[in-house]
């Protein structure tokens, strides 16, 4: 226990039978109960976790998937047995070592406290960041999480996709983790979740930890044309649910403006300047019009996020 509060750690894992066994052995004996998540691993991940498990039945306990759900499933098959046992505290570390435990007391402090509801690691405060984090992977980070900001309202959640998190019961226990998106968008509509409940999430620097040996089929960039996708998807949700149905906020008629005057001016203005190119001058009131509906456009946008700001400014 953790001031006298119950710890529970989720390690999702799929074919992690290099580094499984460090991550369990390197936990601190603060932490009460253990849930390793097998996703269908084809490795020898499941005889790794089987004798970690002998070793501690008391504190681990083993769960394999029969098929593949992907990393936002595992999460949730952890975060089920954490509800079933009332933990008050669950975390969520990877089973390829690159959550270092020394860090898991920052991340639980906030909830512990009762100063958040949910924290995040963020390996991007950190100046050494770039240097020690892939670039692709930062930058494809560093877009994901501009863009989980617009979607989820989170403002300063600046590493959306780190799954170095903790959860409180409450939390817990208001998320319908059947419906959670069960692949590489998990945390990004979960964090679009907890912000249409009005949950604190906390960021929590951590450092970031590569070549190590860990394996990573994710390729950030090549993900981001889905998860775009997405994102527009969950920001709609969370504008009706939270901005027209529970609460309503005049926000959503500047974003409507926006996104009504921006694709116009954007297709009116490229019109024009291929008729300038292709066939000879154009009126001047035209262009004018054009950038009317351009500027206008990126002011009402840039109000509606000023006002999401100003109702999220409390959530951190």
């Amino acid at each position: 226990m953790f001031d006298n509060k119950q710890i529970a750690v989720v390690i999702p894992c799929h074919n992690e039978e290099l580094l499984l066994s460090k991550v369990i052995d390197t936990l601190p004996a603060f932490v009460d109960r253990v849930y390793i998540i097998d996703d269908y691993s084809t490795d020898n991940t499941q005889n790794v976790a089987l004798e970690c498990c002998n070793n501690d039945k008391e504190k681990l306990t083993y769960i394999r998937h029969e098929v593949n759900q992907g990393v936002g499933g595992a999460i949730a098959t952890g975060y089920k047995e954490a509800l079933k046992e009332n933990i008050d505290v669950t975390v969520v570390m990877a089973g390829d070592g690159q959550m270092d435990p020394s860090d898991l007391i920052p991340i639980i402090e906030p909830i512990v406290d009762d100063t958040a509801d949910y924290t995040k690691g963020n390996r991007l405060f950190s100046g050494d960041a770039w240097n020690i984090i892939p670039r692709v992977r930062y930058i494809g980070n560093s877009l994901l999480s501009l863009l989980t900001k617009i979607a989820s309202g989170y403002w300063h959640v600046a590493d959306s996709q780190s799954g170095y998190t903790a959860i409180s019961l409450k939390t817990l226990r208001t998320i319908d983790w059947d419906k959670m998106y069960k692949r590489y968008g998990q945390p990004n509509d979960l964090l679009v979740k907890l912000n249409i409940y009005n949950f604190r999430v906390k960021d929590v620097p951590i450092k970031p930890i590569y070549g190590i040996g860990e394996k990573s089929g994710i390729k950030p960039l090549r993900m981001i044309p889905k998860l775009s996708w997405l994102l527009f998807k969950l920001f709609i949700h969370r504008m009706v649910q939270k901005y027209v149905i529970r609460d309503f906020h005049p926000l959503v008629f500047f974003y409507l403006l926006a996104f009504l005057l921006l694709p116009i001016g954007t297709i009116f203005g490229s019109y024009l300047f291929m008729y300038r190119i292709m066939i000879g001058p154009i009126e001047e009131t035209s262009a004018l019009f054009a950038s009317l509906f351009i500027i206008t456009g990126m002011q009402f946008l840039l109000f509606a996020m000023w006002f999401d700001m100003e109702s999220n400014k409390d959530l951190k």
